[in-house]
């Protein structure tokens, strides 16, 4: 499931794609990705004739902003977006279609068809579900390391999957946690509030470190990730231990571990992260 990197990334390619286009229609071959409006008629004729202004993120999801609407879009495990010429031919799997007034289509494509669309008035999508119960931003000001503190010495449950918990804090999925417990050399499954001042402080700019760095390279393209133009992220070749299974820790040389923490597969260096 793409991360908050790759979210932003798709977010920062459509920004740059769709900007200033006008919905000339809607084709919507799979009902079921649109959650709201229950009915995708009301779905394409409230879209009809809408210009987007802004693509935004909150989270894992998209807010493709075309007042007075907006559009929350989470891709889930497959989904993406293409920007296409009317006429080209469509790619299996492609359920939703926005056409432009210029010729061009923007096109969702999941294989899985996990992926959901939720269209609110522009302002009152984060009253409401999906996004009502999301927690902080990790690189905004939101998150604060004295915050941080506080809740997680308040916290039993194991640090993985606190950090998965996007009620929590949002956007950090298996990659990121992995990556920023083994910056910080936190096993995953200590208890949140067993963390030192110092190991909250390592963790706090270790998340913050390691999706800063992830956007700048465009995401991790680990399976079918790629962006709004279609390119893959390069994160993955700075990848320490997330999918490193026996290979030798980068700091120690002990090899990586794989448990399973949270119910999710998860890898450690045992030495490192004690």
């Amino acid at each position: 499931m793409p991360e908050l990197p790759e979210v932003e990334t798709v977010k920062k390619t459509l920004q740059k794609l769709i900007v200033g286009k006008q919905i000339q229609d809607v084709t919507v071959h799979l009902p079921r990705i649109v959650r709201l409006p229950d009915d995708p008629r009301e779905f394409r004729q409230q879209l009809i004739g809408a210009k987007i202004t802004e693509v935004g993120r909150r989270g894992k999801f998209l807010k493709i902003v075309c007042p007075p609407l907006v559009l929350v879009s989470h891709l889930r495990m497959e989904g993406k977006y293409r920007l296409a010429h009317q006429g080209e031919p469509c790619e299996k799997h492609t359920h939703v279609i926005f056409h432009f007034t210029d010729g061009t289509e923007l096109r969702y494509r999941d294989v899985r068809q996990f992926g959901t669309m939720h269209l609110f008035p522009y302002g009152e999508e984060e009253k409401h579900l999906p996004l009502k119960k999301l927690g902080p931003e990790p690189l905004s000001d939101q998150f604060q390391l004295t915050w941080f503190r506080e809740s997680l010495s308040k916290r039993k449950t194991n640090i993985k999957a606190l950090l998965l918990n996007q009620e929590y804090l949002v956007g950090l999925g298996n990659i990121y946690v992995d990556e920023s417990l083994f910056k910080a050399g936190i096993h995953p499954e200590r208890p949140a509030n067993s963390l030192t001042e110092e190991e909250t402080e390592r963790l706090y700019h270790s998340i913050r470190q390691t999706l800063q760095e992830a956007i700048e390279l465009g995401g991790s393209s680990v399976r079918s990730y790629v962006n709004g133009e279609g390119e893959m992220g390069m994160f993955q070749l700075k990848i320490q231990v997330y999918g490193r299974k026996n290979e030798p820790c980068p700091n120690c040389g002990t090899p990586i571990e794989r448990l399973v923490v949270a119910g999710r597969g998860t890898h450690v260096c045992p030495r490192c992260q004690r």
